[in-house]
C-alpha cells in the first residue's frame, strides 16, 4: 500500500479537485492522509464531503508546511509514502505507474 500525504490551509478552492484526482485512480491500494492546518474558509467542509475508509482527515494547528508534513507522514501506514500538493492533482493511473516503477 501507498500513502498519500496531503497538506493544506485555506485551499476551498483547489482541494476538491485533488481529492477527486484520487477517488479517480484505477489502482485502490491507497491511503489518502490529509493533513488541514485549521482553515479559516470552508476547505474542512469540502474535505468532510469525501470521506472514505482509506481517507484519513486531520484539522489541527500546526507550525508550517513541514511540519504539517511530518505530522501527515507518523500517522502514514503504507510501505510508501507521496505527496500530492492541494492545488495538484493525479491522472487516472498516476498510483499504477508509481508503484510499478519503485518495482522495476
Amino acid at each position: 500500500m501507498i500513502s498519500i500525504v496531503t497538506i493544506c490551509y485555506n485551499e476551498s478552492k483547489n482541494i476538491q479537485k485533488t481529492i477527486e484526482s484520487i477517488n479517480n485512480q484505477s489502482n485502490k491500494n491507497y491511503e489518502h492522509i490529509i493533513k488541514d492546518g485549521l482553515s479559516t474558509d470552508n476547505t474542512i467542509e469540502i474535505v468532510n464531503k469525501f470521506k472514505l475508509a482509506n481517507r484519513k482527515i486531520f484539522s489541527y494547528e500546526d507550525k508550517g508546511i513541514y511540519n504539517a508534513m511530518n505530522k501527515g507522514i507518523k500517522v502514514s501506514t503504507g510501505k510508501y509514502i507521496g505527496f500530492l500538493n492541494c492545488d495538484d492533482f493525479y491522472y487516472k493511473n498516476s498510483i499504477n505507474i508509481l508503484i510499478f516503477s519503485i518495482y522495476v
